[in-house]
């Protein structure tokens, strides 16, 4: 089990976010998520701000690099395995920084990732 943060999660059905939270639930990984306006998505809740959430292995991001730098470290603090950036979200001079602290910058789709059991 991969205890998964989605960063920019949405109640919009039509997010990749949304998408992302249903997926994850359906893959039975343990969720936390946060976006700008609160909110549920399939049983988890939406948080706003910084949550000290413990023991995430994974970040899946969508939020576009220009709105991350404010997150930077706050997802250091969380101390994940791997950040997954999806398309729309890649920001190489973030990967730079995640490499030096020992984190995985995995720039691909958290969606084909499970739907390809790659997870």
């Amino acid at each position: 089990m991969k205890k998964t943060l989605v960063l920019g999660a949405s109640t919009n059905v039509s997010r990749y976010s949304n998408i992302a939270i249903k997926r994850l639930v359906e893959h039975k990984q343990p969720v936390c998520a946060i976006g700008l306006r609160s909110g549920e998505v399939s049983g988890i809740e939406i948080q706003i701000g910084k949550p000290a959430f413990e023991e995430v292995h994974t970040v899946t991001m969508y939020i576009n690099a220009k709105r991350q730098p404010e997150y930077y470290d706050y997802l250091l603090s969380l101390k994940p395995s791997r950040i997954i950036f999806n398309p729309g979200t890649e920001n190489p001079e973030f990967y730079t920084i995640l490499e030096k602290n020992g984190i995985i910058a995995d720039p691909a789709c958290t969606l084909v990732l499970l739907a390809s059991k790659q997870y």
